[in-house]
């Protein structure tokens, strides 16, 4: 029986497009490559789709709904589903100050306004006035304010002090927000990790224009290659993710990461440029087709990540 991998994706194409053809450019046996053709979702029937690659739920509420239903009969989804609408950046530091990867000191506030269908009441175990004067000593200024559940850079502040905080911070209605530390980098790098193992290390500059963000000059020694690469294959391999992006910024020679909850990353080709594209769809296609090959029919073939296993198992995290 052919196992088919499927591409569910959105309004972008270069990306989707190459990976499909890619794939079935190689001309494996028993294997092919076509877009998700959804017709209608019947609970606990199968997707037809030995994999999957999810390049949209995170904005269509119905696509992550099949895709928790398709994996319940053994569909292989990249990112599983159960873990991506349960995580968030918050949670992403939080776990990294376990792992021993270093990032910015952030804080997690509540939201401005009072969400939908609660009051005042609702909140009677949250002290007024929060301590705000613990949060921005702890954080310090220049700061960084940006939404918890993340959304490339919707909604994302430059704070110089307190009170350019509350007048920015009274803009944000119901949105749940992070206040996070400036880190002053002297390097930059995005980097790619697929299957938990293969990693690309991007030169970055998030300060130039969106499409000439990966122009950048600078060039890590392999000492710092490897430190940059050990911290991706920590993260994603805590987390589960078998196609994210880490951002890491270089202060003082330390790499921090900044923002590594990026479960379908940008791989546009006018975006990353040709040699990046390239890596993505061949390294994206090989490891699609080697999950393809190793599926196991009637079992759970998601992903889970060293946070869930080890939780489950009641181990520890260690550092």
């Amino acid at each position: 029986m052919e196992k088919i991998i499927g591409v569910l994706h959105g309004k972008e194409r270069s990306f989707p497009e190459a990976l499909i053809k890619r794939i079935n450019e190689k001309n494996i046996k028993g294997i092919s490559a076509a877009p998700v053709s959804i017709d209608k979702v019947i609970q606990g029937d199968p997707s037809g789709y030995a994999v999957i690659i999810d390049r949209i739920s995170q904005d269509v509420p119905f696509y992550r709904a099949f895709l928790k239903n398709a994996a319940i009969s053994g569909t292989a989804v990249i990112n599983n589903p159960f873990w991506w609408s349960a995580d968030e950046k918050f949670f992403n530091n939080a776990l990294a100050t376990k792992i021993g990867v270093p990032v910015p000191k952030t804080v997690i506030l509540p939201s401005r306004e009072l969400p939908d269908d609660t009051s005042a009441e609702s909140f009677s175990n949250l002290a007024y006035p929060l301590d705000w004067n613990g949060i921005f000593d702890y954080v310090g200024f220049p700061a960084y304010m940006k939404p918890f559940a993340g959304g490339g850079w919707k909604n994302v502040y430059r704070l110089n002090d307190m009170n350019e905080f509350f007048e920015r911070h009274a803009e944000t209605g119901q949105l749940v927000m992070l206040l996070q530390e400036e880190i002053v980098f002297e390097e930059y790098y995005r980097c790619y990790c697929i299957g938990r193992k293969h990693v690309r290390i991007m030169p970055y500059e998030p300060r130039n224009p969106h499409h000439l963000r990966y122009v950048a000059n600078f060039k890590p020694s392999a000492k710092m290659l490897k430190t940059m690469e050990d911290i991706v294959l920590n993260i994603n391999n805590h987390l589960g993710y078998d196609f994210n992006t880490v951002e890491l910024a270089i202060r003082d020679g330390i790499p921090y990461a900044i923002d590594f909850c990026n479960p379908a990353p940008d791989a546009d080709l006018k975006s990353v440029g040709q040699e990046n594209f390239d890596w993505v769809v061949e390294t994206s296609a090989n490891y699609a087709i080697e999950v393809a090959e190793n599926l196991k029919e009637g079992r759970n073939n998601l992903a889970w990540g060293e946070y869930i296993k080890k939780s489950a198992a009641g181990k520890p995290l260690t550092k």
